[in-house]
């Protein structure tokens, strides 16, 4: 069964189209991207997830409920750590994760929430003099609370360190394999890449992604990155190698060379190098990264 289910759901603030049509659909155990630069509908598509705000059009259900008649059933089994998340400045960490396990009528132990995400030493202090970071994890801990069965996690790494960062990733993948479904929007790419099964990626309020990672790359069609080492360049090798199908941007800095290429070209500019006097001292292939990938589909050119 679909944890997440968008079908034809539009949202228009004023003369402002926030979401038009989307279609999207997020299954039972899977950690889920979503990207979309900023203004692209993200935070619309949460809102309308948990209730926050109504679709104009389109239907919408989460864990099997509709999102907008059963709203209760959905939060009491969705844990959301939000963006911007603001804390109580006069309550200590213990306190507001024992808030949240008291809201979802659940029982566990604040201690052993605070301790997963690493505040364990800190349970007792007030949130009000705690850094980004140490905000972000204790929004996670609270986002725990009750053995959630979807996890909502909207730009989760802001303010973390790299070994927070890391942790993160862990909490994330432990879920996923205790059978939760993760709901993952960041700007930080390499995180979504670590840990996403799939992506889907927004656009101007329209979803015009959803796939794995290698799925995306194989539809951009752009091919790899060939990075070949040479002792010289030869006159004149940029003009040959655009000479052949198949071969897109070539980049030249000293002795190496990178050419974008299909997967089927590359043996054929190896030869053509050698075939213009260089000699061949290795190659490399790089797949495109998904930095890449999101600029091919945000900035138009998918």
């Amino acid at each position: 069964m679909a944890a997440i289910e968008l079908d034809g759901v539009e949202k228009a603030y004023g003369d402002v189209q926030a979401l038009s049509g989307v279609d999207l659909e997020v299954e039972e155990g899977e950690i889920f991207g979503f990207l979309g630069p900023n203004g692209a509908g993200k935070s619309t598509t949460i809102n309308i997830l948990l209730d926050f705000v109504r679709p104009d059009a389109g239907s919408v259900r989460v864990l099997g409920y509709d999102a907008g008649e059963e709203s209760v059933a959905v939060r009491e089994r969705t844990g959301v750590l939000p963006e911007g998340f603001s804390v109580y400045d006069r309550l200590s960490a213990r306190e507001h994760v024992a808030f949240a396990v008291d809201s979802k009528d659940a029982d566990d132990d604040p201690e052993a929430l605070l301790e997963r995400v690493g505040l364990e030493d800190d349970a007792g202090r007030k949130a009000g003099g705690f850094s980004t970071g140490m905000r972000q994890r204790l929004a996670l801990a609270m986002a725990l609370a009750g053995d959630p069965d979807l996890l909502v996690l909207d730009e989760p790494s802001s303010g973390l360190d790299p070994n927070g960062a890391r942790e993160l990733r862990e909490i994330v993948e432990d879920e996923a394999e205790n059978g939760a479904t993760v709901f993952f929007s960041s700007h930080i790419l390499g995180q979504v890449e670590a840990v996403c099964d799939r992506v889907g990626i927004i656009r101007n309020g329209e979803v015009v992604a959803t796939d794995s990672i290698s799925g995306l790359r194989d539809a951009v069609g752009d091919g790899s990155t060939l990075v070949v080492e040479v002792d010289t360049v030869p006159d004149g090798t940029e003009d040959r190698l655009s000479s052949l199908d198949g071969v897109g941007n070539i980049a030249i800095d000293g002795t190496t060379l990178r050419v974008n290429c299909e997967d089927g070209v590359k043996t054929a500019v190896v030869s053509e190098l050698e075939a213009a006097g260089a000699t061949v001292e290795d190659f490399s292939t790089e797949e495109a990264s998904l930095e890449e990938l999101f600029a091919a589909y945000t900035e138009g050119q998918r």
